[in-house]
Order: C-alpha cells, then structure tokens, then sequence
C-alpha cells in the first residue's frame, strides 16, 4: 500500500482507496462485498458494502467509522462468492476464496491506496 497526493478523490474520505479488477475479464470486480475492520484487542467490524461500477469499493457506513487513528486495519474481499454469483464454474477448493489485507495507517491525515486482481 502506499501514500498518494489525491487525497480529495476516495471514496473512503478518511484517506483510504481500495480498487478491485477482475484481471480474467479486464473489468471492474463490480457487486464483491468487502468489509473493514479495526484490529487490536478485538476484531471490529467498521464498514461492509461492495464494489462499485468503477472497482472502488463503496462502503457507505465507512464515512464516519474509516480508519482516522493510527493502527492496524483489515480489508476482507470476498472473492470466491462473486465468482460464484457470477456463475462461473470454479475448481475445488477455489484459487482465492476470501482475500484478507492486514495493513496500518501510520498518518490518518495521508491518502493510501490499496489495490487488489483477482482471478477465479
């Protein structure tokens, strides 16, 4: 993950940007759920939504809640169920089911992006 100077453009307005493409048909992963959560003592859930026609993921709960201090967070990617949903037929045990990124925000004030391809 790294820092960027686009900070007034994230749909995450506390400086946070996933982008998810689905690199098997070269679009957006458009209609995956994610979720961010806040890790320390306990696993808390902050934001759930899904990605959007662009590849951004759009979690609406995630304006007031996004990661504003410092600390450890986790995007989870639910990639095997949209595949699934897609109807694609997919091989047992599937490549990537779920797709958890660990990551800290050092400088809350900073924009990070966090980028993410998928295949089945």
């Amino acid at each position: 993950m790294r820092k960027s100077r686009l900070s007034g453009r994230a749909p995450w307005r506390a400086g946070f940007l996933s982008i998810v493409v689905d690199v098997s048909r070269g679009i957006p992963a458009h209609g995956m759920r994610a979720e961010l959560f806040r890790l320390g003592p306990e696993r808390t859930l902050l934001a759930a939504g899904t990605v959007g026609a662009t590849g951004a993921v759009a979690l609406p709960d995630a304006v007031a809640q996004a990661p504003q201090q410092p600390g450890l967070y986790e995007a989870m990617f639910h990639v095997g169920p949209y595949y699934r949903n897609r109807g694609d037929p997919l091989p047992m045990p599937v490549f990537l089911e779920h797709v958890p990124y660990v990551f800290g925000i050092a400088d809350p004030a900073q924009h990070y992006h966090l980028p993410l391809k998928v295949t089945p």
